[in-house]
């Protein structure tokens, strides 16, 4: 017999308003949604909070975190994964894309190949029913390396690929086209500076030169035979959007300045931006604040980045900024979803994946109280 659970009582948040209902959770789907206060006999009095889909994430760096929690320690793999995997589920993120890098720099030692081996190490947790939530890769193609045709063709449509973005961190354009920012991050984060850091500019400038071409033409296809969504990294201006369109892209992650956001709606591409951004007020970098692009509506999608807790929050914050709740909260759920082409989730709907999640507001904090994946509780 199919288990079934009904969460009554409860602020929907459905994709366009928020109603007084309950939803009807049969085994590991959503059976039916209605809408007034009733509480039906055996069901869970929600009391006014809030329910509304699984949160969707797109890019975080997270699991590289549990990977390396600091400098030079590699983290026994299953446990990292699994903490990791546990850890979005507490803060109410029922899918993820988790982010990997690929295109390594062996002659430097300063990027490692590493997203094939720790995928298969993913997969064989979820084969075992060891995860919580849903899965799925979202490989970093960054075409400024030396390794990544190679490394782009070691993955198959068998795994899972739903997202390619086509990163170029080559100095001097894009998130560091300051170079005066970028050196003050690579001192921190590498120890780089002054002619050890000009060094490593030149160095990345002619490795750009060499293979950045060939390595955007071999990321654009290797999406399509993925089967996997293309998105773009750090337009900064009009040109860069229209070579993203001309590839096809639809997504693009964290655009830096105004004026490629805007280009990015004209061209119909999705704007993704951080969600910590829109909870410090801006960008660490130095570039176009999310607050600002959502004031401007050139904002669509919120990703956690490198804070999970952020996502619930920061959906949030952006429904209090527009004065629509459901709106602020889809950037989070039913869009991001979407984006990907996945049409079985993001929303509460009959039919859908029962990946729901219920929070409070608590001095303008949402408090989880529960988090149900694939209809099952995991938070």
């Amino acid at each position: 017999m199919t288990e079934e659970m009904i969460l009554a009582n409860a602020t929907l948040i459905l994709p366009d308003e928020t109603v007084v209902g309950s939803i009807r959770i049969a085994g590991d789907m959503i059976a039916e949604v209605a809408t007034g206060p009733a509480v039906p006999a055996g069901a869970i009095d929600c009391e006014g909070d809030y329910v509304c889909p699984g949160l969707v994430e797109l890019h975080t760096d997270n699991l590289e975190r549990h990977i390396q929690p600091r400098p030079k320690v590699d983290w026994p793999h299953a446990a990292a994964i699994l903490a990791h995997d546990a850890e979005l589920a507490s803060t109410g993120i029922t899918t993820v894309f988790d982010a990997m890098r690929i295109g390594s720099i062996p002659s430097g030692q300063r990027y490692v190949k590493y997203a094939r081996g720790l995928s298969r190490e993913l997969w064989q947790l979820r084969e075992q029913d060891a995860l919580k939530i849903s899965h799925f890769l979202h490989l970093r193609a960054e075409v400024c390396s030396e390794t990544l045709a190679e490394e782009l063709n070691e993955f198959g449509p068998e795994d899972r690929v739903g997202l390619v973005s086509l990163m170029d961190h080559t100095p001097g354009q894009r998130q560091f086209r300051d170079l005066s920012k970028l050196e003050v991050y690579l001192k921190g984060k590498l120890g780089l500076e002054g002619d050890g850091f000009l060094q490593h500019v030149a160095d990345l400038k002619a490795m750009r030169d060499r293979n950045g071409d060939l390595h955007e033409v071999e990321t654009v296809k290797a999406a399509k035979r993925f089967g996997a969504m293309l998105a773009s990294h750090d337009d900064t201006t009009d040109e860069q959007v229209r070579v993203s369109a001309g590839h096809g892209i639809t997504l693009a992650e964290f655009p830096t300045t105004v004026e490629a956001a805007q280009s990015c709606h004209d061209h119909g591409i999705k704007v993704m931006m951080g969600a910590p951004n829109v909870i410090r007020g801006g960008s660490h970098s130095g570039n176009v604040a999310a607050h600002e692009l959502a004031q401007l509506g050139h904002l669509d999608i919120l990703s956690s980045d490198y804070v999970p807790s952020a996502l619930l929050l920061s959906a949030v914050k952006l429904g209090e900024m527009w004065g629509d709740f459901a709106r602020g909260l889809k950037t989070v759920t039913k869009t991001p979803a979407e984006v990907v082409g996945l049409d079985d989730r993001g929303e509460l709907r009959a039919g859908t994946r029962a990946d729901v999640i219920r929070f409070r507001m608590r001095e303008g904090t949402p408090v989880l109280n529960g988090v149900w994946s694939h209809g099952r509780r995991v938070a």
